[in-house]
């Protein structure tokens, strides 16, 4: 055991023991967040959240948890509501820029390693705090692409992930039950299904949000409507 450990509990530097305490505790945060799903299927990109409404007066379409960064592009996040909001800022400011510099849309591995970067600067300096938030970055370029940035600032590709207060739930079933050939409609269902499982089948249009990455469509987010068919 290390005298003063507190000391390493107030900033952003290495504990004796290599240790971030800073960026465990906004992996803590994470782990308290709504669960969100990304899946790649034989079409496209499936991006699964569900809203964690607590409150009875709130409106539910003032509540977001998908988001649209570029034409074929599409990411959600688990953990503090607003470091969430403002890394999606943060893609979308960046995404655009590259678009009317270069005239076409940023790969998906790109925007993954820019949001990694941005997350890594607040690991290095004091007065600063890391990002509470994970994200799935899901679509398509010249293949279907799935990423997860975790506050620690690195990322990985997956085939299919979960991030949020589910996420051992959701891997272990997508570990049995995720298949590459899956169709769109199939890969909706397998992650409204582990939702369901997670919050005990409590899902309604009002807190659950669906999107999905073609290279025919783009980015497409589901109407409530559309949502139903899948309750």
């Amino acid at each position: 055991m290390f005298p003063n450990v507190q000391a390493y509990d107030r900033g952003v530097m290495f504990s004796p023991d290599g240790r971030l305490f800073q960026v465990d505790y906004a992996k803590e945060a994470v782990r308290r967040g709504a669960t969100s799903i990304g899946m790649i299927t034989e079409e496209g990109v499936v991006l699964v959240a569900h809203k964690n409404i607590v409150e009875p007066l709130v409106i539910p379409n003032t509540v977001q948890k998908i988001f649209k960064v570029d034409s074929f592009i599409g990411v959600t996040y688990s953990g503090l509501v607003s470091d969430g909001l403002h890394i999606v800022n943060v893609i979308r400011e960046r995404t655009q820029t590259h678009r009317m510099v270069y005239d076409e849309t940023e790969s998906v591995e790109t925007v993954a390693r820019e949001i990694s970067e941005e997350m890594q600067i607040v690991t290095q300096y004091g007065g600063l705090r890391p990002y509470a938030v994970a994200l799935l970055i899901g679509g398509v370029d010249t293949t279907k692409r799935l990423y997860e940035v975790d506050p620690g600032a690195s990322f990985s590709g997956y085939k299919a992930d979960a991030i949020g207060s589910g996420k051992k739930v959701a891997e272990e079933a997508l570990v049995k039950e995720y298949k590459e050939s899956m169709k769109m409609g199939e890969a909706i269902n397998l992650g409204v299904g582990i939702i369901k499982k997670i919050d005990q089948g409590r899902l309604s249009p009002d807190n659950i949000d669906i999107s999905t990455i073609t290279k025919e469509k783009g980015y497409v987010q589901l109407t409530s409507k559309e949502i139903s068919s899948y309750l």
